[in-house]
């Protein structure tokens, strides 16, 4: 309450020199100029910012200064404040905008894991020299974009790798845009689905939270997107948004991720590397996932490729062993994991002798020597519920690894299988990680991946249409998407 009772009533530099006394942290003085262009206004009423160059007062932003679980466990003040957002950007001082947001979602992370995650802070200026840096290695033009829902508003940044920093804010309310959201979810999560029930709401949620982008997008011949995104939108299905002809995985590579600054951004060369591909075809409480023993060797199908390790021979200690004889740069586990409501222990992957639960997934240490893919082919994660979205769209930075590829609800087995088979295909000539999940998602929407023949199919079941979202948008890239 201290916190919007100050933003109502004294500006904005002498409001954050009292939230130092509060004990939000420490602060820098900075000062910034913001140039952004004029938005277009779009059938679902994107607001129309007036622009020009501002040139922004000195005042100070927090600094979040690390400290022990127990002290982040007990610390109660709000993550990022939407009012002190909102007059940000209303002031048109973006860079310090992305300051907050980036020092604001560090922080809720770290409230959520109960300890400091590892970071190197970078200014906007910095993050766009971090990109420029990633095109001139990878070969892909990758722009940062901030979803953030707010109480009226859906606020929209977007940053290239030229320093192109603009703002666009639609006019829809939180409660409209989460609602929207979950039912695009729940239509895509069903493959009996008709395009007529899951294509509507995404065009409208394409027209929300791209088109506003969309010209400098074009403009700039970006291809890959990086997703910053806010409570309640960080497990929608990207890929499958819509424009009315294409899906939003047709124009790009996409990954999701907390925060760019929790990022290890060395780009990964996976097109040799090994994996260690580790599962369980049966479960004592659990459904059984009977196409994993071939799952398994489909994704090492030479022994070049690396190993491969089933039901009794899958537990944390030979994780751990294995690793210490071969640093895998890949982790494969074809295994349930579910990220639920709660508290982060709530949450697990199954192994066969027990669950690991997310607060002990540090356990792995997948940090030492690097991890640059963690996958997961059968995740489930609970609709519409923050804390289980934190437990998704942070799971890369709460294992170590670089990067993680999961789903974010249980797709069949025979699209697991097909959809694994071909992402590991495509890694051996994909220059990055998305863009391996790109082509992926692209043959099977174009229907070149077939169901497997090796794998026992119920005569009775209806045909599966691999073209269906269902089937392939379901899996995301986390994190480093390079």
């Amino acid at each position: 309450m201290l916190l919007k009772t100050i933003a109502r009533s004294i500006p904005l530099s002498v409001m954050m020199t009292l939230l130092e006394l509060t004990n939000v942290g420490s602060f820098a003085p900075v000062s910034r100029s913001v140039r952004a262009s004029s938005v277009s206004t779009s059938p679902f009423s994107t607001s129309s910012v007036s622009t020009s160059s501002f040139s922004t007062s000195s005042f100070s932003t927090p600094q979040f200064v690390a400290s022990s679980a127990p002290a982040l466990a007990a610390q109660k003040t709000p993550t990022l404040d939407p009012e002190v957002l909102v007059k940000l950007l209303d002031q048109g001082s973006l860079r310090s905008a992305i300051r907050l947001v980036e020092r604001g979602w560090k922080r809720q992370y770290e409230d959520y894991a109960q300890r400091p995650l590892p970071s190197r802070f970078l200014e906007a200026r910095g993050i766009s020299r971090a990109l420029r840096r990633l095109q001139r290695k990878t070969g892909k033009k990758t722009a940062l974009i901030y979803a953030i829902p707010t109480p009226k508003h859906l606020e929209l940044l977007l940053l290239t790798p030229d320093g192109t920093l603009i703002h666009r804010r639609t006019l829809v309310p939180r409660t409209q845009l989460l609602q929207t959201a979950r039912g695009f979810r729940s239509a895509i999560a069903d493959d009996s689905t008709l395009p007529s029930q899951y294509i509507p709401r995404g065009q409208t949620l394409h027209q929300w939270m791209i088109v506003p982008l969309e010209a400098v997008l074009k403009a700039q011949k970006i291809d890959t997107l990086i997703f910053c995104l806010g409570g309640g939108l960080r497990s929608l299905p990207l890929a499958a948004l819509h424009d009315g002809e294409q899906f939003l995985v047709e124009r790009y590579s996409l990954a999701i991720i907390p925060a760019f600054n929790l990022l290890d951004r060395r780009p990964a060369r996976l097109q040799n590397a090994r994996i260690l591909a580790m599962g369980a075809s049966e479960f004592k409480e659990q459904e059984p996932l009977p196409a994993v023993p071939l799952e398994l060797t489909r994704v090492v199908d030479r022994p070049q490729r690396g190993e491969t390790w089933l039901n009794q021979d899958f537990t944390i200690a030979q994780l751990k062993s294995r690793r210490k004889v071969y640093p895998f740069s890949i982790i494969h586990l074809a295994t349930h994991a579910k990220f639920l409501p709660g508290k982060l222990q709530q949450s697990y992957i199954q192994f066969w002798d027990n669950s690991l639960r997310l607060n002990q997934i540090q356990d792995l240490e997948l940090r030492s020597p690097t991890v640059s893919l963690l996958v997961l082919s059968a995740c489930q994660t609970a609709l519409g519920d923050l804390q289980a979205e934190l437990g998704f769209a942070g799971l890369a930075i709460q294992s170590g690894s670089q990067a993680a590829l999961a789903s974010l609800w249980s797709v069949s087995d025979a699209g697991t299988l097909s959809l694994m088979e071909s992402f590991y295909r495509q890694l051996q000539t994909a220059p990055t990680k998305a863009e391996a999940l790109r082509q992926t998602q692209m043959a099977m929407l174009k229907a070149s991946v077939k169901p497997p023949s090796a794998l026992p199919l119920n005569p009775s079941a209806p045909p599966m249409n691999f073209s269906h979202p269902y089937y392939w948008s379901a899996f995301t890239v986390i994190g480093n998407p390079w």
